[in-house]
């Protein structure tokens, strides 16, 4: 990033939405960051912040709103060069339980936060889909073209995002660009609530000594890939000078595919606590896919996409920044 725009993050007190925060700033980069706190915390966004010097911090503005009123997308949309959209309700379950609240944050919402940035002609429009999308697909590794049946309302919102990413580049000339994200993990992810995700929920039972739950067998594997990856793939992508990226999806994941058990297991060896309490198996959750293990290849070609961090390396770091909240 050779000069300086103006970069919109919505979900910007959110896990990823923080990260992004603070390598944009870091680069000397504006950023408005939108998010109405309702899953994002404050203290995750200054613990990003604190990161950053002083004279790069100025360069962010934050606005606490809601993607499901209009007029607040219209606003933080002005004068917007990239859009970064994180912003959305991310799980399985809590859509199974809700499903019109998750449609009207993550189907009315992004099509609002789509639409002004149509109108205000922002220049590129990168947003986050998931692997939820593939559901009942056979596949091995997942590609882009072959989808299955959906399994839950999550899934439905995510892959309506990505037919409306599609719509607005065809139609109104908008360079949408759509980010399957698979398991994303790293530093500052919430342990926390009932949907919390299994690598942070995990390394503070092991840390406290706690009981870890395996839903299912053990057997069912996911693509973990570690946050740095993905804001790498965010930032190549609102970059990109290749027209084959407009208005498409691509995988983003490491690529490798590890079951639950192997992570118990790694997670158990490395933080090394002694006693050992053995996990309890539960039933799988409604919705859940069973497998799930990226083709990266098209992301690779297309973005210029190069997963830079091992699974086993983000892990080591995710633990450690982990061991340094205990204290």
């Amino acid at each position: 990033m050779n000069s300086s725009k103006t970069w919109l993050v919505t979900g910007v007190a959110g896990f990823i939405g923080s990260h992004l925060l603070e390598t944009l700033l870091k680069q000397g980069q504006k950023v408005i960051g939108l998010d109405n706190l309702s899953i994002g915390k404050m203290e995750t966004l200054n613990a990003a912040l604190r990161y950053i010097p002083s004279e790069k911090a100025q360069n962010f503005s934050f606005v606490k709103g809601d993607i499901r009123d209009y007029k607040t997308c219209h606003e933080v949309t002005k004068k917007t060069d990239y859009v970064l959209h994180q912003a959305a309700l991310g799980n399985v379950p809590l859509s199974i339980e809700d499903p019109l609240l998750v449609n009207e944050v993550n189907v009315t919402g992004f099509l609002n936060i789509l639409r002004a940035s149509q109108e205000n002609n922002v220049s590129r429009f990168v947003y986050a889909s998931s692997s939820a999308v593939y559901g009942d697909s056979q596949n091995r590794p997942n590609q882009e073209d072959t989808l299955g049946q959906a399994l839950s309302p999550y899934a439905v919102s995510k892959r309506t995002n990505e037919l409306y990413g599609q719509v607005f580049h065809q139609c109104y000339g908008l360079s949408t660009i759509g980010l399957r994200y698979f398991n994303v993990f790293g530093p500052r992810q919430s342990p926390q609530g009932a949907y919390a995700a299994v690598i942070p929920l995990w390394i503070k039972a092991l840390l406290n000594k706690q009981t870890c739950y395996i839903n299912g067998d053990g057997l069912t594997t996911r693509d973990f890939c570690y946050i740095d990856n993905i804001i790498q793939a965010n930032i190549k992508a609102a970059l990109t000078q290749n027209s084959k990226a407009f208005g498409d999806v691509f995988n983003i994941a490491l690529g490798k595919q590890t079951s639950l058990l192997e992570l118990y297991t790694f997670l158990k060896t490395h933080l090394n606590l002694g006693e050992d309490i053995p996990p309890l198996y539960r039933k799988e959750r409604p919705g859940d896919i069973k497998h799930s293990f990226a083709s990266i290849e098209k992301a690779k070609d297309i973005l210029n996409y190069d997963p830079s961090w091992a699974l086993e390396d983000g892990l080591k770091i995710t633990m450690d920044w982990f061991k340094s909240q205990k204290r």
